[in-house]
């Protein structure tokens, strides 16, 4: 099991490693390696909400995320993402950036950065939205009930978590344009930036969750429908067939699922800048550990991980919060790629080991139940 899960990740590991010794020797080979581990540190938490959303998906669906998804993942985000943010920053052409990035690393470098508000923004507006809709849902299981009981009661306001947004979004452009005064015309410039990306960053979240919602209400009312001619007509004719829907409903989900891993790579694809402005070597260490994030997503949801430790996605949902929080106050303020990583994993860390206990609790309140001469 474990091996048919990951085995593309050991083997795009190794190509990837190789090709890292080839092209810039061993030193290209830590500098792959250790962008592996950053990837996957930060990324932990997009694999264990992405589990949440394939899991409702069927095995072909599941295919297709491995494979034409991983596509868009390593050669969309951690490829041709760095080279066309570039490309509109420095209003170049795409070969002209890709040609900047091999040729005048520090450049390409400062373009990047040069970028970052509204990569910033956009990324940080759309995990956000995921944030707070999850924290507004009255769900049956809460795991930090003092937070997720009065939130709830909250989220019954229409269009609250869309206000809260705007506001953290207007917040954080005004903190950036204040910076005008005492820097010029070029902050003003990029406060704008800053507040038409995060609003397109809240219209794609809007457009393409409402869409993969919608579809998936269709698919479930389709399933009923099915089960109750199924029920009423055991004996004569064929079942009520729900393919084409599911195959809409699973579209879209896909399409969520892809914007969703471009939001959770800005921080990596930023961060991997701290510790090369080789774009070759960005490309294959990224690469190799978006590849583990797909596997590890694909192992949640065989395994039924989430079914047996119900607060992984609330923690991973914590972290996302986090992660949205941090990349809008980067685009003001630098923190640590260190801080990012590690909030994550703490934040998953606690809500396994709460799920663990309350796998204990249950299964002694179960046995408690059990008369001893049963």
């Amino acid at each position: 099991m474990l091996l048919k899960t990951f085995g593309w990740s050991f083997a795009v590991t190794a190509i990837g490693l190789a090709a890292a010794v080839l092209y810039g020797g061993w030193t290209g080979f830590g500098v792959v390696a250790i962008l592996s581990i950053l990837e996957i540190s930060l990324s932990f938490d997009n694999a264990v909400v992405n589990a949440g959303i394939l899991k409702k998906m069927n095995a072909f669906w599941q295919k297709i995320f491995l494979t034409i998804g991983i596509l868009i993942a390593v050669f969309g985000m951690r490829l041709v993402f760095p080279v066309v943010i570039v490309a509109i920053s420095a209003k170049i052409g795409p070969i002209e950036a890709v040609d900047l990035a091999m040729t005048d690393k520090d450049r390409y470098q400062e373009l990047v950065t040069d970028a970052h508000p509204s990569i910033a923004a956009f990324g940080g507006m759309f995990l956000l939205m995921i944030f707070l809709n999850f924290l507004f849902e009255d769900r049956e299981i809460k795991w930090l009930a003092w937070i997720e009981r009065p939130m709830a009661k909250l989220g019954r306001v229409d269009m609250l978590s869309v206000c809260i947004a705007l506001i953290v979004l207007l917040v954080s452009a005004m903190t950036f344009a204040s910076q005008a005064h005492q820097h010029g015309g070029t902050y003003a410039n990029k406060a704008e930036t800053v507040l038409l990306a995060g609003i397109a960053g809240l219209i794609t979240y809007l457009i393409v969750g409402g869409l993969s919602s919608f579809f998936e209400d269709k698919l479930e009312e389709g399933e009923e429908r099915e089960h109750e001619a199924e029920e009423a007509a055991k004996q004569q004719g064929k079942p009520v067939s729900a393919v084409k829907l599911a195959g809409k409903a699973a579209f879209f989900m896909f399409l969520y699922l892809e914007v969703l891993d471009a939001s959770f790579s800005f921080d990596g694809v930023i961060g991997a800048f701290a510790i090369t402005n080789d774009i070759v070597l960005m490309a294959l260490g990224l690469g190799i550990g978006a590849m583990y994030v797909r596997s590890l997503t694909v192992y949640l949801v065989r395994q039924g991980t989430l079914d047996d430790y119900v607060y992984l996605e609330h923690g991973a949902h914590y972290a996302i919060g986090a992660l949205a929080v941090i990349l809008l106050v980067t685009i003001r303020f630098q923190i640590s790629e260190l801080i990012t990583g590690l909030i994550g994993v703490v934040l998953i860390g606690l809500s396994f080991w709460s799920s663990v206990r309350r796998n204990k609790r249950l299964a002694a309140e179960e046995k408690a139940e059990i008369p001893s001469g049963a």
